[in-house]
């Protein structure tokens, strides 16, 4: 094979080359293994033909190519290309070869939109996308030695060319190596802050862009320890106002940094950034005004509430930019100025916004109402403006439903634009002229889609998600449109995010429905029509989910069908269960066979660390989808009770695997958690399973893991509760084992908190049901002595509220020999009274307050004196000022 590629290349039939290269492609693509024995001579040959000035481009992409799919084929020959050191360094050396095609053309400088790449080659653009290919399939730790040889003898080399290569290279390869580079992250800022004076402005601009590729990719790291060196190193590059390309650029690498910022880095720079904002959006220049219209957007959209300030300065220029830029040429200006008026409002409030919000609201009607051309930008924008007032306008918003609705079901029924020719005819797909036409190749036929009907159907199912979510009952008029358009979606194949949004849309419709007929706003439909609702869409979902191939939407799918359950509640008929317990047993099955297969992937002959760290990667996704299941058995056990048994038992063998010693920590935790459900809901009907389960329990009660600790302790908890004489044999275990959790020297630190609370409650349990069974005089005390718990607030008003019931009884363990521990059940009181309403009910609090009177007037002088000293300084003020109330 490879001799024929050679010959053919010795010949100067280049066309032949070019056909047996594809085909090697296609081979590196699927066989990749085929090759192990012959790799290092055959990407040796490679990158011979890339580095081959002689030849074609074309020829020379394809040889690299070849080489990037080789490293790509993870899943089929998993750490392959890593062994291979010496020819990674010599693709990324050609790969920064290539981004040197570059011409400094004078179209670059006087270009009216930030897409222009004038000058920029098909090697240079081949170069980049090679890059970032690289750097994701083969990580940081390959890929950054390299790296850190090669860019900075770039950066001190005397050609302009040089420098922008450098940088464009570090923003390609930061995504896959963010790992390592966040490490780095001193010598990575510093290199690309250094070249922000660089006297060429290709060179800045490429500085600037790679600034905001490394605040979306090494944030918030970067953001954290870096911001006093960005962003006032930004605001100076928003000075140059020779270059517009450089000014517009740091505005949007504005944009970039603030999105992974929080309030309080970005508060500090509001000052010195809006107004510099403020200044470019009164520049001649569109595509400077443009860039300040995304950064003011996203500044305020992170700085919430702290905007409120540069409000009154900024709106009217953006108001006037709405108002007045209605020629074609500034539609993309008016769709940002839209986008930046509505996140203003949202980061600011519906009391500042209000007036503004009508005036725009007027405007974005009118436009609404006009003929658009299919390629207007504004479509998309105004979309999504809309919702954003939706939101920051609540139910103020409802008046302008019939406007917004229309269109936006019409944006969300858009059919997908899609040609379909055979693959290996001439006629390829035209692609020059449509920039977002993408095509992909199933078997012999060549599919091409039209990326921005997607893009704004997406946008059109999202929205209605969030209308839906924001209005909740106010959305029933529209439900009888919007569900017949996205319960099909569920299944739509050709883009993810149409996918996602329609299944996120799924519980919000029902809840709307359901509130409606609550609040009798239903147009006289009862509850029938929620019944009906609910048999449309749940039975759509369990379909669609058994079809699903990505493991993320399985999960939110999952998810959004836990939530239907939860609205549906007992509407729910038993085929309907039934379809939904056999989809579990196939989600679990698919689950585990994908773990498999990952496994078997840890067998190759060059399987190494770094893949290994990927693979725990894809496998966390896996303990989501079973997180997820545990809570759709929550539900379903919730909601059911006893009735749901007969299929939990057929779960049963799907389900006690999941506690073995080899699965993960959070695998037990879920399969403990069920059976806590089951043991709670079920009651008497679930005592069959204590032989089972309970040795499993115990054990796990003492478990490595603190959220594994957690559960266990939890569920013995209510087993003692509810197990009555089938706990009774198992009492002494138990107490010993939460004894040592108790116990642990480090039981309340932040990360073991949790356990022992729930240690703390299942211990009172046994105190109040299993009295008999033991040493009470200890025991008792012992759980005292544990008192008050803080840490999860749940279990804390249960076990106040006991402490309270035991006290009104006069306990006689509680109180001790001579009400001995009285001022021990009155601190306790006090550090529950004065922590507010976090650890105690209501109710609860009125009892210990009434209870504490009644000490007051009953006990002997002497006694309280001696219980109030025992108190600290602050609680007997607390206390005093409550009692006396």
């Amino acid at each position: 094979m490879m001799r024929t590629l050679t010959e053919a290349l010795n010949c100067g039939q280049e066309a032949t080359a070019q056909e047996a290269l594809e085909l090697l492609i296609e081979l590196a693509g699927t066989e990749p293994r085929f090759l192990r024995r012959q790799l290092v001579d055959v990407v040796g040959s490679m990158l011979q033909i890339a580095e081959a000035e002689s030849l074609e481009e074309g020829t020379r992409h394809l040889a690299v190519e070849f080489v990037i799919t080789l490293a790509e084929a993870r899943e089929r020959a998993p750490g392959m290309m890593r062994k291979l050191p010496q020819f990674i360094s010599r693709l990324f050396a050609i790969l920064m070869k290539m981004l040197l095609d570059i011409e400094d053309d004078p179209a670059w400088h006087s270009a009216d939109n930030e897409d222009e790449d004038a000058g920029e080659s098909s090697n240079y653009s081949v170069g980049q996308e090679c890059l970032d290919r690289l750097a994701i399939s083969l990580g940081g730790n390959t890929i950054v030695p390299v790296a850190s040889e090669l860019l900075p003898a770039y950066l001190a080399a005397p050609e302009w060319q040089k420098h922008h290569a450098a940088l464009i290279a570090l923003a390609q390869i930061a995504e896959g190596c963010s790992k390592v580079m966040i490490k780095n992250l001193e010598q990575v800022v510093t290199m690309v802050l250094n070249t922000f004076q660089d006297p060429h402005p290709r060179v800045r601009w490429a500085a600037i862009n790679a600034i905001g590729q490394l605040s979306t990719d090494l944030g918030p790291d970067l953001q954290v320890q870096y911001h006093q060196r960005v962003l006032p190193a930004l605001a100076a590059s928003m000075d140059d106002f020779q270059n517009p390309r450089v000014q517009a650029h740091a505005a949007s690498a504005v944009l970039n940094f603030s999105e992974n910022c929080t309030p309080d880095i970005l508060t500090p720079y509001l000052d010195g950034i809006v107004g510099k904002l403020l200044v470019l959006l009164q520049n001649g220049k569109q595509m400077v005004q443009e860039g300040a219209l995304t950064a003011l957007a996203s500044v305020a959209d992170s700085s919430q509430e702290h905007f409120q300030k540069y409000y009154d300065a900024v709106m009217p220029y953006l108001k006037a930019i709405l108002m007045n830029a209605t020629d074609k040429s500034n539609r993309m200006l008016r769709a940002k100025a839209m986008e930046c008026i509505s996140l203003v409002g949202m980061a600011v409030g519906k009391e500042k916004f209000r007036d503004d919000a009508k005036q725009v609201m007027e405007v974005l009607m009118s436009l609404q109402g006009s003929q658009m051309e299919t390629d207007d930008p504004t479509t998309s924008y105004m979309l999504q403006a809309w919702a954003r007032l939706c939101k920051c306008l609540g139910q103020d918003f409802l008046p302008y439903m019939s406007v917004v609705m229309p269109p936006l079901l019409q944006s969300a029924q858009l059919k997908p634009d899609v040609t379909i020719t055979s693959a290996d005819s001439d006629n390829e797909i035209e692609e020059s002229d449509d920039e977002s036409m993408e095509t992909i190749t199933l078997g012999d036929k060549r599919i091409g889609i039209k990326t921005s009907v997607l893009e704004e159907k997406a946008t059109a199912c999202n929205m209605l998600c969030c209308y839906a979510d924001e209005l909740k009952e106010g959305f029933f008029p529209w439900i009888d449109q919007v569900a017949p358009t996205l319960v099909p979606l569920l299944k739509f194949y050709f883009h993810e995010e149409v996918r996602k949004a329609a299944v996120s849309a799924m519980p919000e419709l029902l809840r709307s429905a359901k509130l409606a007929v609550e609040k009798g706003l239903a147009q006289g439909r009862n509850e029938s029509y929620v019944k009906q609702l609910s048999d449309y869409i749940i039975p759509a979902l369990v379909e669609a989910l058994h079809k699903e191939p990505d493991t993320e939407i399985c999960a939110s799918m999952l998810d959004a069908l836990n939530e239907c359950l939860q609205i549906s509640g007992r509407i729910l008929d038993e085929s309907q269960v039934r379809s939904i317990v056999d989809e579990i047993k196939q989600v679990i099955t698919a689950s585990s066979s994908r773990k498999r297969e990952r496994a078997e992937r840890t067998k190759a002959e060059d399987f190494d660390a770094e893949e290994g760290e990927l693979l725990k990667e894809e496998n966390e996704q896996e303990e989501e989808v079973f997180d997820q299941v545990g809570e759709i058995l929550g539900t379903l056990i919730k909601t059911f009770k006893a009735s749901f048994l007969p299929f939990f038992d057929e779960l049963a063998s799907y389900l006690t695997p999941m506690w073995g010693k080899d699965k993960t920590a959070e695998e037990r935790r879920i399969a403990i958690c069920i059976f806590d459900d089951v043991a709670e809901q079920c009651r008497e009907a679930a005592l069959k399973y204590y032989d089972t389960y309970l040795p499993f329990l115990l054990e796990a009660c003492n478990d490595e893991n603190s959220d594994v600790r957690q559960a266990a302790v939890y569920g013995l908890g209510v087993c003692a509760e509810f197990g009555g004489a089938a706990f009774k044999p198992l009492v002494g275990e138990a107490l010993s084992r939460l004894n040592v959790v108790i116990r642990h020297p480090n039981a309340l630190q932040p990360d073991n908190v949790m356990a022992y609370d729930n240690a703390v409650s299942a211990l009172g349990k046994i105190c109040q049901f299993h009295r008999d069974s033991i040493d009470s005089a200890q025991v008792v005390p012992a759980w005292l002595s544990c008192l008050p718990i803080k840490g999860d607030l749940i279990e804390a008003k249960v076990v106040h509220d006991q402490l309270c019931s035991m006290v009104e009884m006069s306990d006689r363990e509680l109180l001790g020999p001579n009400n001995q521990y009285l001022p021990q059940i009155v601190a306790v009181f006090a550090e529950v009274l004065c922590a507010g309403k976090d650890l105690a009910t209501e109710q609860t609090i009125s009892r210990m307050i009434n209870l504490l009177r009644q000490l007051q007037q009953t006990l002997p002088p002497s006694t309280l004196a001696s219980t109030w000293s025992s108190l600290q300084p602050q609680q007997q003020l607390a206390l005093q000022s409550i009692l006396s109330s």
